[in-house]
C-alpha cells in the first residue's frame, strides 16, 4: 500500500479566526499581499509526531501551496513539505469545491487524512473521481486544530495500518 498522506490546510486549521492561548500573531506577505496569521508553535511537533508514529507523510493542501513552506512551516515547527498545486479559485466553484477537485486529481487512490475546515469538501470529493481510503477531519475555523483532531487522524491511520 502507498504511504498514507496527512493533508494540512492553513487558513481555518493552523490559522484559526480567533486567537486562543498558545497562538502567536504574525504577518505574512506572500506574493505582495499581507495576511494576519495566528499560529501555534505546538502544531508542528504534534503533526510531525503523528506522521512519524503512523508512517504517514505530511503534505500542504492549502491555497498557500508552496508559500506555506516559507511563511507557515518555520513558525509552527514543520519541515519543508510537498504542496498540492492548487491554482487560484475559479469563481464558478466554492473554495472547498475547487480545492477538493485539485486535491483529488493529485492524490489519485492514495490513502489520506485531510485536516480541513471547508464544509463542502466531503461532498465535492464524493462527486469527483474514485478515491482510495480517506478521512476528512472537520476543523472548526474559529478554533483551529486541536489534539482531538490529531487523535482522530491517528486512530484512522493506525486502523489503516492494521488492515
Amino acid at each position: 500500500m502507498d504511504t498514507p498522506l496527512v493533508l494540512i490546510d492553513v487558513d481555518g486549521v493552523l490559522n484559526p479566526l480567533q486567537r486562543s492561548p498558545g497562538y502567536q500573531r504574525y504577518r505574512a506577505t506572500p506574493n505582495g499581499i499581507t495576511y494576519r496569521l495566528l499560529l501555534n508553535p505546538r502544531h508542528g511537533p504534534l503533526l510531525t509526531m503523528l506522521a512519524e508514529e503512523t508512517g504517514a507523510e505530511l503534505v500542504w493542501a492549502s491555497y498557500w501551496t508552496d508559500s506555506a513552506n516559507d511563511w507557515i512551516a518555520p513558525r509552527v515547527g514543520l519541515p519543508q513539505l510537498r504542496a498540492i498545486p492548487i491554482p487560484p479559485r475559479d469563481p464558478r466553484f466554492s473554495y472547498g469545491g475547487w480545492k477538493a477537485r485539485h486535491v483529488a486529481e493529485w492524490i489519485g487512490e492514495r490513502p489520506f487524512v485531510w485536516l480541513e475546515d471547508e464544509p463542502d469538501v466531503p461532498d465535492a470529493l464524493a462527486s469527483g473521481p474514485q478515491l482510495g481510503p480517506h478521512l476528512i477531519v472537520p476543523v472548526d475555523p474559529q478554533e483551529g486544530l486541536t489534539d482531538v483532531h490529531v487523535e482522530q487522524a491517528r486512530g484512522w491511520l493506525e486502523q489503516l495500518r492494521r488492515r
